[in-house]
């Protein structure tokens, strides 16, 4: 519990630093960018790994520690957007092309993410697990769409 605590904490503190300047987030250098997308990816997977191991019964459901995870997952959903710019195409990246190519299903892709995101957060306030479970797989459904599209292996 104290572990999950922790990285409840460092993912908002993260969330709450990156919020405040991602509507006019600017980089310096594309790895910077880069950099950045990667760490809200990490964070938001992080959480997203604790939800889905109480969805499958892995570890005991704690509904504290759900609409936690769902809170920072919702916040981190609509970060890293922003650093898919102009040069991030190239260096230490797993984004396929067709992000710059096919802009229009990329932005699909992140409003359905953040979308399902706010859903999530949404149901885990209930409290109940069952809630959680149904808007869990939506959410991962977002997640492995934008994987297959714009990810590459």
């Amino acid at each position: 519990m104290q572990f999950r605590n922790k990285n409840f904490l460092f993912g908002l503190f993260l969330s709450f630093a990156v919020v405040m300047t991602a509507g006019a987030q600017q980089f310096s250098k594309p790895e910077d960018a880069i950099k950045y997308r990667k760490s809200a990816f990490f964070v938001m997977n992080a959480q997203f790994s604790q939800i889905g191991s109480m969805v499958q019964g892995k570890v005991p459901y704690d509904a504290k520690v759900a609409a936690d995870s769902a809170a920072v997952i919702e916040v981190m959903s609509k970060l890293p957007w922003t650093a898919f710019g102009e040069g991030t195409d190239k260096g230490e990246t797993k984004a396929r092309s067709e992000i710059w190519t096919d802009g229009a299903k990329f932005k699909e892709a992140q409003d359905r993410l953040i979308s399902e995101s706010s859903k999530l957060a949404a149901a885990s306030k209930t409290g109940k697990l069952e809630d959680l479970k149904v808007v869990f797989s939506a959410t991962a459904g977002a997640c492995k769409n934008c994987h297959e599209n714009f990810r590459a292996k």
